[in-house]
This record gives C-alpha cells, structure tokens and sequence, in this order.
C-alpha cells in the first residue's frame, strides 16, 4: 500500500495504517510504504520513484516473513500513492495488480487543473512543456501487461473522477463516494476492494495449481 498526499511530506505512512491494518485483519500480508516526498531531500523527481520500486521489491522479498507470497503481489494506493502504484506496474510487470484509490491517473489533467496548488508541477519540477519527458516517464498509464483497476468516487472533490475515466484499466466509480470513501474499511467501496483483492488471490491460485500440474 502507498500512501497518498499529494506527494508532499507533511503526509506519511499513518494516513494509510487504518486501511493496512483493516487488510491484514482480512488475512493479507500488507506492507505499508513510505518514500521521500517533496518538501525533504531527495523528494520529487527523481527520489520518489526509485524509492517506491524499491519499496515494492524490498516487501517482496520479506514477505516470506509475514506467510505472504511474492509471487503475489498487488500494489495498492491512494490519491497521489495510486499515481505511484499504477506507475510502478510499467516497472515491475510480473506484479498480479496495480490498484488506484482515488488515484492522480492522469499528471496532465492535474496539472492544468492546478490541484492542491498545482501538486504535480512541484512533484515533477515544472510543467508539462518545461519537463516532456519527466511527465512521459512518470505517465501512470504507460503500457505494462500487468492489469490495473482504479476505483473511484463520484463525489471527490479533491482528485476529480475526470481523471480516471478514459484510463487504459478496468475503472470502478463508487456513487456518491468522496476522496477518503474509498480507504474507510466502514465505507461500501471497502467491498469492492476486498473483492477484487479476493478475485486476483483465487485467480493467481488456480494459475499455480495449474501451471504445477504435471498431467498434460
């Protein structure tokens, strides 16, 4: 799980641990990741990203650890840590699913919005036109073959739906759900998170006992 922000460092880790512990209460091994945000040293371009790919490898190879299965691993996050989950599923592609929670799906569209004081422009460092290829690298929808699902609340008024719709994934939008409906474990949209979590659990043991059949 990443946690969300905006990117900005007055928002770490524990925004995210009542939704991490409400996932590990359901029998899930969760990891929850931090990464160096933009207001400390080595935040923003580049810092993060690296940061993020090696939070995700570091979970996997400690996951043993904690009765959880590498070869099984969802990235989940919120707002600004669902940009950085859909991201990292072009870098890491034998992920099961990359899952967006209100997620900054698309940095153009936020950017020309301005959101949070134009959030992406100080993550990235400029603009769209100054920085072409930060905002290419960084594209939450550059091609990956590992699937991606964004839910999303009709009602956010902080990261719009506009920009989940027409992503290249599977998009869920919750009726009425505001910008933190969709990490509160009392909220409806909970269920469709364990839903699709319990979807690619299955899904991932069936292809197991599959693929170690040795009868033709």
């Amino acid at each position: 799980m990443i946690h969300g922000g905006f990117w900005r460092v007055r928002y770490g880790l524990n925004h995210a641990a009542d939704f991490c512990n409400a996932l590990a209460a359901t029998g899930f091994a969760v990891a929850n990741l931090e990464y160096r945000r933009v207001g400390e040293p080595g935040g923003g371009w580049p810092g993060t990203f690296e940061d993020v790919k090696r939070g995700v490898a570091f979970a996997r190879e400690r996951a043993g650890e904690y009765a959880g299965d590498a070869a099984r691993t969802v990235v989940l996050g919120h707002s600004a840590g669902g940009h950085l989950a859909l991201w990292v599923a072009a870098e890491i592609p034998d992920l099961t699913r990359a899952i967006g929670l209100a997620a900054v799906a698309n940095l153009h569209l936020a950017h020309s919005l301005a959101l949070s004081n134009c959030a992406v422009g100080e993550f990235l460092g400029g603009s769209p036109t100054e920085f072409a290829q930060r905002y290419a690298y960084a594209d939450p929808a550059r091609p990956t073959p590992v699937p991606r699902t964004l839910i999303h609340g009709d009602a956010d008024d902080i990261v719009p739906v506009d920009l989940a719709r027409g992503f290249p994934g599977q998009v869920i939008e919750i009726s009425g759900a505001n910008h933190f409906a969709v990490i509160d474990p009392g909220h409806e949209s909970w269920d469709v998170v364990l839903d699709q979590l319990r979807r690619d659990r299955s899904s991932s043991s069936l292809d197991a006992n599959t693929s170690s059949d040795p009868r033709p």
